[in-house]
């Protein structure tokens, strides 16, 4: 990505190659390809380097667009304070339905990200446990009964569910639900064990 500067102003932000004019000088789009960027910067052309420091995770925060500038010689693209999404749902309230009779009070207006992870996490249980249905379903129709091995295993991927969702539903704010995602060295630096605080489910037969 690639910022014109004028009067030590970002005027143009280009996100790919293309044909430019510059005051009475047209150039070809392969101009940023071929020349260095000492050529480029000659004409104003400078390459823009990205500043991620307040750029967040997008599953718990919503980003600002871009901003640019250009100062000591460097353009640069950088973020605004990012906005935590809601762990509870948001709901409508009576003046979004006077405004619009579409949205009715009490309804959801915003989805909070704690519902659609424990959504996942009951997602994830029936995968883990859908292997062995076929085993529950032949007992309960009077067939071989299930081994104990198993009955004991799909109590624990349950049992982990439900403390998952215990431990989602618990989180302060939005930086100590990411945190339960993340992976950690409970291990040592020659050993490393890497874990994160949900934890995992279950393995059959580990």
């Amino acid at each position: 990505m690639w910022a014109l500067i004028e009067s030590d102003n970002v005027t143009q932000v280009y996100t790919r190659p293309k044909q430019l004019t510059i005051g009475d000088v047209n150039y070809p789009s392969n101009i940023f390809m071929l020349w260095t960027p000492e050529e480029l910067e000659a004409i104003g052309i400078y390459e823009i380097v990205i500043d991620n420091t307040n750029l967040k995770d997008t599953a718990y925060y919503t980003n600002t667009n871009q901003t640019f500038a250009f100062a000591e010689g460097v353009a640069t693209a950088s973020y605004g304070t990012p906005t935590a999404l809601p762990l509870t749902d948001i709901l409508f309230t009576a003046d979004d339905e006077t405004e619009n009779a579409t949205h009715v009070e009490g309804e959801v207006k915003q989805r909070g990200i704690v519902a659609g992870l424990k959504a996942t996490i009951n997602s994830q249980c029936a995968s883990t446990l859908e292997p062995t249905d076929w085993m529950v379903i032949r007992a309960a129709e009077g067939g071989t009964a299930v081994p104990s091995a198993i009955t004991t295993w799909r109590a624990a991927v349950r049992t982990k569910a439900n403390a998952m969702q215990v431990q989602i539903g618990n989180a302060a704010n939005v930086d100590a639900l990411a945190a339960l995602y993340a992976y950690v060295n409970t291990g040592t630096e020659e050993s490393p064990v890497m874990e994160k605080p949900l934890g995992e489910f279950p393995v059959l037969g580990a």
